[in-house]
């Protein structure tokens, strides 16, 4: 019905690897209806793994007015001040990947640096609701406050978590 409206339906699997074990699973079954109608293609998903993924996120923060039309962007609701002085969370990727970078390493995570959203969003929450009573034209986040939102905001443990699974596997 929907072929003859000239309507195409496209489906999206999210998930995390065990997806492409139960693609496999299907195919080793002939279950291959299954796999030509919802799983055809593969395409991975990737963390925030760079400084330009990192200031594109943050932009967002600093760009995104809620309630729409309004001029309170979520940088500007926490610290008003210092954002109508000229201050923007994209000037701090850097530090921010920097943090990632570092706290990947010292953990000794395998594989290169990818930010879930998850925790990205938790550290960049951790380094408003700190910066909130901070609030000052000029005030800008020194990099050990975010260091100490990247320790907090769950990402080594995520890791850690994860890889355990993985390694069983």
């Amino acid at each position: 019905m929907l072929e003859r409206q000239q309507i195409k339906l496209f489906t999206f699997l999210v998930g995390q690897e065990e997806l492409l074990a139960q693609k496999t699973a299907l195919q080793v079954a002939g279950k291959t209806q299954i796999v030509v109608r919802l799983m055809v293609e593969e395409l991975a998903f990737y963390g925030i793994r760079n400084a330009e993924d990192v200031a594109t996120c943050l932009n967002g923060y600093d760009q995104t007015a809620y309630p729409e039309g309004t001029p309170w962007s979520f940088t500007r609701f926490y610290v008003p001040r210092a954002f109508d002085a000229g201050y923007r969370l994209v000037n701090d990727a850097g530090l921010l990947l920097q943090a990632f970078d570092a706290a990947h390493h010292k953990a000794s995570l395998p594989g290169s640096l990818s930010i879930p959203m998850e925790s990205f969003a938790r550290a960049v929450e951790i380094v408003l609701k700190e910066s909130e009573l901070k609030d000052a034209p000029g005030y800008c986040p020194e990099s050990a406050l975010w260091t100490y939102a990247v320790q907090h905001c769950g990402y080594i443990q995520s890791r850690h978590a994860t890889g355990r699974i993985l390694a069983q596997a």
